[in-house]
């Protein structure tokens, strides 16, 4: 027997959600979507100037922490023109990254990261960071979602000058969507939630909160429903959330996280 055979499972992203079904009804389970992320691009007169920064040789340094943005500051020096001066810049700079997705953006243009995380984290490039000493600089620092980070302050501690570049923000969730989710958990309607980004457990747990359902949910996920993460990023926001059984994949790919949530299904009595 499949180990989702008769499991159903939330899926909280807005990307590949048909893959992702697809993957569920072929090891016997099925998927509702409940897509708890909203994400709005900003406008590229808020980016521009920052591009063009980047292309006056303002920075030192240039750290980006996800794929889509990195791609997205692109889209938008193309517009104007300016995509091959920005890549132009890069190659002079010293250039960090996080996460395997960003690794894969760099390479399509050529470019090639000085430092990169050591598991997928902001503290795993943190420490990689610690290395090269890092101090009286000017540092362009792309983001993900909200202003400010770990990251950033870090990086002040040590006198540097930080530039952040947000090419995106977040935006919440239909409210509705939040509470079907919530009485899905907390009903065991649905076997397991998957989550694939930190806002979505942010949004989701936050819901929980303000109408008083934090506790409930948290138990809920102890002894019901598994809460299934894509990567560590997300699982530490699960974790420091208070659910305290985190499920995921050695490999951060959503189609490994499944698998993964099979194959913990088929070895544990739940």
């Amino acid at each position: 027997m499949a180990g989702l055979e008769k499991k159903k499972i939330a899926l909280l992203g807005t990307r590949k959600i048909e893959e992702q079904t697809a993957i569920i009804e072929q090891l016997g389970g099925s998927a509702v979507h409940r897509p708890a992320q909203g994400t709005i691009f900003f406008d590229a007169e808020q980016i521009e100037p920052e591009i063009h920064k980047i292309i006056n040789g303002q920075f030192q340094w240039a750290i980006f922490t996800t794929g889509i943005g990195f791609e997205k500051l692109f889209e938008i020096a193309k517009d104007s023109e300016l995509d091959d001066a920005l890549l132009s810049a890069l190659q002079q700079v010293k250039i960090a990254i996080r996460g395997y997705k960003t690794a894969n953006a760099l390479k399509k243009r050529g470019l090639t990261p000085l430092v990169r995380d050591d598991d997928g984290s902001i503290e795993g490039l943190i420490r990689q960071l610690e290395e090269q000493h890092l101090s009286n600089l000017n540092i362009a620092v792309q983001l993900y979602g909200d202003p400010h980070s770990e990251l950033v302050d870090w990086l002040i501690d040590r006198s540097n000058t930080v530039q952040e570049i947000l090419p995106y923000q977040h935006i919440p969730p239909q409210k509705e969507v939040l509470e079907q989710l919530l009485q899905e958990v907390l009903t065991k309607k649905v076997d397991a939630v998957s989550f694939t980004s930190t806002p979505q457990v942010k949004y989701f747990f936050q819901y929980a909160e303000q109408h008083e359902q934090k506790e409930a949910l948290l138990a809920a996920f102890e002894q019901d429903v598994v809460a299934l993460s894509v990567g560590k990023v997300t699982g530490k926001v699960l974790t420091e959330a208070g659910v305290k059984r985190v499920i995921m994949p050695q490999d951060e790919r959503m189609g490994s996280a499944l698998m993964t949530l099979n194959k913990y299904y088929k070895e544990t009595v739940v």
